[in-house]
């Protein structure tokens, strides 16, 4: 026989084991998120968005995509153990995509890193790593003879890109590589990942080109750089060299309403604006988004800094 107490024991525990599918819903890890470390387009170091930087985080792997400085610390912000990175995609080189790539391996080997870091970009990126070691070997053999750490220069593996096409494959991630201008860089590269729970294209820097749209064709998240046209006279009047400045921004970034039209012609799910220029100007999401509604009807994303994007979208 069952009692009344027995009994609304059994209730409860079952009720208990259909509720628990529910609770682990909402409470599991995303396989797939994108975290955008760094949102401001340029060099310029100042107390607003840090400059710019990309984590894609596929199975708790990540993918860090440029190393502007303050990479290292948002990554940290982002709360990735810098150890743990695995692979490192360099889009060009201007400094504000590369200047903090070496001191980024560092970092992870000063914070106890021992397995490998595959780094991939535009040719150079195997002399900018040969060069960054050499700069400071003084410093890693102190290291290694005063607290025993192991030699990092064998765990950052460097690689060329020479050329469109995938140049990494994972059981969970592919990475296809692909050209696009940014005047005067002609080694420019857009990523696309494949991943699990979608596929995530960066645009890289780059003038408006149609043909990313057919590359980023039916992506999940494309991730665009974007210029704010009405306030890039207001942005060259802080420089000496407006005229020169203004130019090369016109000639070598894609205007807001520009995005929307590769975002449109693409079908994206989702657009996010990001490398925003001017970016430490008050431009507000609204006018971001204005822009690009222009010519794009989905959903539209303006990047801030350590902003989370879960996959699917």
């Amino acid at each position: 026989m069952i009692d009344r107490r027995d009994a609304l024991k059994l209730t409860l525990a079952g009720a208990a084991a259909f509720a628990a599918p529910a609770v682990f819903a909402q409470t599991a890890k995303p396989r797939t998120r994108i975290v955008f470390l760094g949102t401001k387009g340029g060099p310029r170091v100042g107390v607003g968005p840090s400059n710019p930087a990309n984590l894609v985080m596929v199975n708790d792997t990540p993918f860090v995509i440029d190393c502007g400085m303050g990479v290292s610390h948002q990554l940290v912000n982002a709360g990735v153990p810098l150890e743990q990175v695995k692979y490192i995609f360099i889009s060009h080189h201007h400094s504000d995509h590369n200047l903090e790539y070496g001191n980024l391996v560092y970092n992870a080997w000063a914070a106890g890193l021992s397995t490998p870091i595959h780094s991939f970009g535009p040719k150079g990126i195997e002399e900018m790593t040969r060069i960054y070691w050499e700069l400071n070997k003084f410093d890693v053999e102190t290291r290694i003879a005063d607290e025993g750490r192991p030699d990092p220069r064998p765990l950052l593996i460097a690689k060329d890109i020479a050329e469109d096409g995938v140049v990494l494959q994972t059981p969970d991630v592919k990475v296809t590589a692909f050209r696009t201008p940014h005047p005067p860089i002609v080694d420019n590269f857009a990523y696309k990942f494949e991943t699990p729970d979608g596929t995530i294209v960066f645009s890289s820097d780059t003038n408006y080109n149609p043909k990313l749209a057919e590359f980023a064709k039916g992506a999940d998240v494309l991730v665009h750089e974007a210029i704010y046209l009405p306030w890039v006279d207001r942005l060259v009047t802080r420089v000496k060299n407006g005229a020169t400045l203004k130019k090369h921004l016109l000639d070598s970034h894609t205007a807001a309403e520009d995005v929307g039209r590769i975002a449109e012609a693409a079908n994206v799910k989702v657009l996010v604006m990001s490398h925003l220029v001017p970016g430490e100007l008050d431009v507000t999401d609204e006018q971001w988004s204005s822009e690009a509604k222009k010519h794009f009807n989905g959903r539209i994303i303006v990047a801030r800094d350590l902003m989370e994007l879960k996959l699917p979208v």
